[in-house]
């Protein structure tokens, strides 16, 4: 409301006018006051927009990121959509007698991946049934036929014991090269399938490198009665973390095996006194050992989960399945997916304008042979 003078008689405020409403005493000339601007109605109300940056315009993986603070994930998934994901999948896996499977996979990391969020970005997943049908057919081809003639050959030929224990040697040492080989095979392909903002990641590493780093480390933890694991799975993520990309710009990693080695021996001697319990607070120190050690340009990761909260995951992970005889597998994969992202953030200057697209080729016969060698569900 706009009021004009004030009464001098009465002292109340009026409404423009000669005389006042409530003694008739003459006001004289109104005095003119600035008017605000009036909202009736909210929903009508328009505010302008802040004008984007000139370089957030050219580069669209600038938007909302600031320099200097920390930077969360988040995901929205839940575990009902999921379950309703899964069951359409098995139906037409049954019913097109294993082919849907493919699909179904793609299905469930389409969605896993579509409801993780990074700087209010969703994540992309661009893999395609048909590019993972081909590929478990390829290693198929070429690594499960051999595998089961060494494997059923020498009971179909009536040979020996001593052939039989060549050619199970043999079959020991295939699947032993074939865990290197799906583990890079399974990230380059995932990696070159995710997007953010519309930037591919890739992998880059060497399938060769891999596989001397990991026998040599497989040897090394068993000549040592795996004293040596801590320096072989530090090396193993160093490897994979190192050569992973966002577009142009590199992930690395500075961590040494020597920092996760004392808390290993300590986990090793409470294993008994706490019935296994501390194991989990091993596991906690590890993950956050490795994420703390990796950087993204000048941005460092900080990862904030304690024994104590992945002790309480697996427990409630571990009932959830029981009570629900395995129906409710999939709230466990939400739960897993969702507990890393909640503890999960990047820390530092995001510098991103620099970023390019640098897709990389990647074949899905790495990613089915995980299938084949028993690989787990893994985000990496």
């Amino acid at each position: 409301m706009i009021y004009g003078n004030k009464c001098p008689k009465c002292g109340l405020m009026q409404l423009p006018g000669a005389t006042c409403k409530s003694c008739g005493t003459s006001l004289g000339a109104p005095t003119q006051h600035p008017v605000s601007p009036q909202f009736n109605d909210p929903r009508e109300t328009t505010f302008p927009s802040m004008p984007a940056k000139p370089e957030e315009a050219k580069n669209p993986l600038l938007a909302g990121t600031e320099a200097g603070r920390s930077h969360r994930f988040s995901f929205h998934g839940t575990g009902a959509v999921l379950f309703g994901i899964y069951v359409v999948n098995l139906l037409l896996t049954i019913i097109t007698l294993g082919f849907y499977y493919f699909w179904g996979k793609v299905k469930v990391w389409g969605y896993l991946l579509g409801q993780a969020e990074f700087e209010r970005d969703r994540f992309t997943y661009h893999g395609t049934g048909k590019e993972l049908l081909m590929g478990f057919l390829k290693a198929l081809l070429i690594f499960g036929i051999p595998i089961a003639l060494l494997n059923f050959g020498p009971e179909l030929l009536q040979l020996g014991g001593s052939a039989r224990m060549v050619t199970a040697f043999l079959v020991y040492a295939v699947v032993l090269l074939l865990l290197p080989f799906a583990m890079v095979g399974a990230r380059r392909y995932r990696l070159s399938r995710t997007s953010w903002r519309g930037i591919r990641f890739s992998f880059r590493g060497q399938i060769l490198d891999f596989i001397k780093l990991f026998l040599g480390g497989l040897f090394l933890s068993v000549l040592t009665l795996g004293f040596y694991y801590p320096f072989f799975a530090t090396r193993q993520y160093g490897f994979m973390t190192t050569n992973s990309y966002l577009g142009n710009q590199k992930f690395d990693f500075d961590g040494k095996g020597r920092e996760l080695f004392g808390p290993f021996v300590l986990a090793l001697a409470l294993i008994i006194p706490t019935l296994g319990l501390y194991w989990y607070w091993y596991l906690a120190k590890k993950q956050r050992f490795f994420w703390e050690h990796t950087t993204f340009g000048s941005a460092r990761f900080r990862y904030t989960a304690t024994g104590g909260a992945l002790l309480s995951l697996h427990l409630g992970n571990m009932l959830l399945l029981l009570l629900t005889v395995g129906l409710g597998w999939s709230w466990v994969v939400i739960r897993r997916v969702r507990f890393a992202f909640h503890y999960l953030f990047l820390e530092g200057t995001l510098d991103l304008a620099g970023i390019r697209q640098q897709a990389q080729a990647a074949s899905a016969t790495g990613e089915s042979l995980t299938d084949l060698t028993g690989g787990g569900f893994d985000l990496g």
